[in-house]
């Protein structure tokens, strides 16, 4: 589904400017609503509204035991939509939260995205370029 990686500039009021190869995918699939909410690696997740119901309803079933998660995926949620320019505004808590100031990663991961603060993405990317491939790996050819 989405793919891809695009480097991306937030304007003075927060907003993303949604790539033109995924704008009409998006505004098909979910008529240009979309919900961001807090990744754990410290970037944001962003999701077609009906790829997030989904997401949702598999974090609700999730046992008691992960309550923090539930906080953090559910409870740091917010619903957008595409304005006629196709740009989303991005809360500044959840700017914050994922340390955007202004310049920023969008990298597809198949059925949502991930928003980078540029700098933090290309440090971690570096880092992990350095370590060696997991395992799970082992049966590629590169």
């Amino acid at each position: 589904m989405f793919q891809g990686a695009s480097s991306l500039s937030l304007d003075a009021k927060g907003r993303l400017s949604v790539p033109t190869r995924h704008r009409d995918v998006l505004s098909a699939m979910a008529q240009g609503q979309l919900t961001i909410t807090k990744h754990p690696h410290g970037c944001l997740m962003v999701f077609p509204r009906n790829e997030w119901e989904k997401f949702r309803e598999r974090i609700a079933q999730l046992p008691m035991s992960a309550q923090w998660w539930k906080r953090i995926f559910l409870g740091n949620a917010m619903d957008v939509e595409m304005d006629g320019t196709g740009r989303v505004l991005i809360s500044p808590e959840l700017r914050q939260a994922a340390g955007i100031s202004r310049d920023t990663m969008l990298l597809g991961m198949g059925n949502h995205f991930e928003l980078w603060d540029k700098a933090t993405y290309d440090a971690q990317e570096a880092e992990a370029m350095q370590g060696e491939m997991p395992d799970v790996f082992k049966d590629f050819s590169f």
